[in-house]
């Protein structure tokens, strides 16, 4: 057989192979003999009707055939004797086949890219400290306050602050005019992350009033589709609840589980946010070592891996749309940001499988059914029905990797230089 590899563009190859006549022949007759044995043709008995009847009456289908069996095995071999795996199945751009001549094929494929890792042990980074304040505490006892106020009916009086309302918001964009999607939310009235706007022009309103307003939402706005955007909106008030608080005292920290006492309470509330920030903390600590050691690398991706990955992530953009859907503007803008996002998710896996593989980070399968210990833990359900749902989809190797790459940032942590 004869082969050829030309480089294209970035990852992807070019792979030319002749797999010669005689063997194709060989091939030919040996499917030819298979379906001469199995052909019903009218006015013979399966299996006596001559061959060059069976040839021409089926050599469309003995040619493709002939070309199943080869290309896939043969490509196979190539890529095996050249210790080249492609990160998808190669794709067929040409193939010539006649009877008693040699088969050629040509495929594209990508490749992941082979580099040379800095120094990765060394990354200097800055030190993060954080501490948990009094007033954060306060801010948590009164949310769990609030999750367990009551809310009773109001109809003569208009809303106040600290109201739970239901609205329907009929929206306009001031600057496209287009009408947005009308949506029906609950919040509280006055909270911190209302829109200033909204808090300020429904306080007195009544169930069943209207009003328009304007609204110019953050830049930030965990909804995409209203990000930066001043917005005309008409507020019809649906449902008006009043608020009715427990008192914070040790009766109610008691309430709220095994806590004898509000100083009890407190001193949990603090651990759990020193906990949160600390985790935070590493987290951003290992992010920024890993980007340091992205941004000293140049790499070509495999543009097929890039496409998937950023569908996978532009799904995630667009769920934060909810029912509304992004104008064509918003699209490009959100595709745009899905690619670099994708780039740099690849980038930084191949970075730590790298590093795990010089390194020899292995997971061993103790440490796999620790993991599943912890999934049934935190979903409250049995492990045998993890541990039968990962053997149903296959994820053992999923989660050995997931293992893996959590260890391989344990490695660069404990490695880097934290000043």
């Amino acid at each position: 057989m004869k082969s050829d590899l030309k480089d294209l563009s970035g990852c992807k190859k070019e792979l030319q192979l002749e797999i010669s006549s005689e063997e194709a022949s060989r091939e030919f007759e040996k499917t030819l003999k298979r379906y001469a044995q199995k052909a019903k043709i009218k006015g013979f008995r399966p299996g006596k009707a001559p061959k060059d009847m069976v040839k021409r009456l089926f050599h469309s289908e003995i040619k493709s055939s002939v070309i199943d069996s080869l290309v896939p095995k043969a490509l196979q071999q190539e890529l095996k004797k050249q210790n080249i795996n492609p990160v998808d199945t190669p794709v067929i751009k040409e193939l010539n086949f006649e009877e008693g001549q040699p088969l050629q094929v040509k495929a594209q494929l990508e490749i992941w890219p082979d580099f040379e890792l800095p120094d990765y042990k060394n990354i200097k980074v800055k030190k993060k400290t954080s501490s948990v304040s009094q007033k954060e505490v306060e801010n948590s006892l009164r949310e769990l306050q609030a999750r367990s106020a009551q809310y009773i009916p109001v109809e003569k009086r208009g809303i106040q602050n600290g109201d739970y309302v239901v609205a329907e918001f009929k929206g306009r964009d001031k600057n496209t005019n287009k009408f947005l999607p009308t949506e029906k939310a609950n919040f509280i009235v006055g909270h911190e992350n209302n829109p200033s706007e909204l808090n300020e022009n429904i306080l007195g309103m009544k169930p069943q009033e209207e009003k328009t307003f304007d609204i110019s939402h953050s830049q930030d706005h965990s909804n995409q589709r209203l990000a930066g955007k001043d917005v005309e909106y008409t507020v019809k008030i649906l449902s008006v609840k009043e608020q009715k608080l427990p008192e914070i005292n040790d009766d109610f920290a008691k309430d709220l589980g095994n806590y004898d006492n509000l100083e009890n309470l407190k001193k949990h509330i603090k651990e759990e946010l020193e906990k949160s920030k600390e985790n935070a903390q590493r987290n951003e600590t290992a992010n920024e070592i890993i980007q340091k050691i992205s941004d000293l690398l140049n790499l070509n991706l495999p543009e097929t891996v890039v496409e998937k990955e950023q569908q996978a992530v532009l799904k995630r953009f667009l769920s934060s749309y909810g029912q509304a859907n992004p104008n064509q503007e918003e699209m490009e803008k959100l595709k745009s940001e899905a690619r670099k996002k994708a780039e740099q998710n690849i980038k930084n896996h191949l970075i730590l499988n790298k590093i795990a593989q010089k390194e020899q980070i292995e997971i061993s399968e103790e440490e796999i059914n620790d993991e599943l210990k912890n999934i049934a833990k935190q979903n409250n359900v049995p492990l045998s029905k993890v541990i039968q749902s990962v053997n149903k989809e296959g994820k053992r190797e999923e989660i050995r990797d997931n293992i893996r790459l959590r260890k391989t940032v344990d490695f660069l942590m404990k490695h880097a230089i934290i000043e």
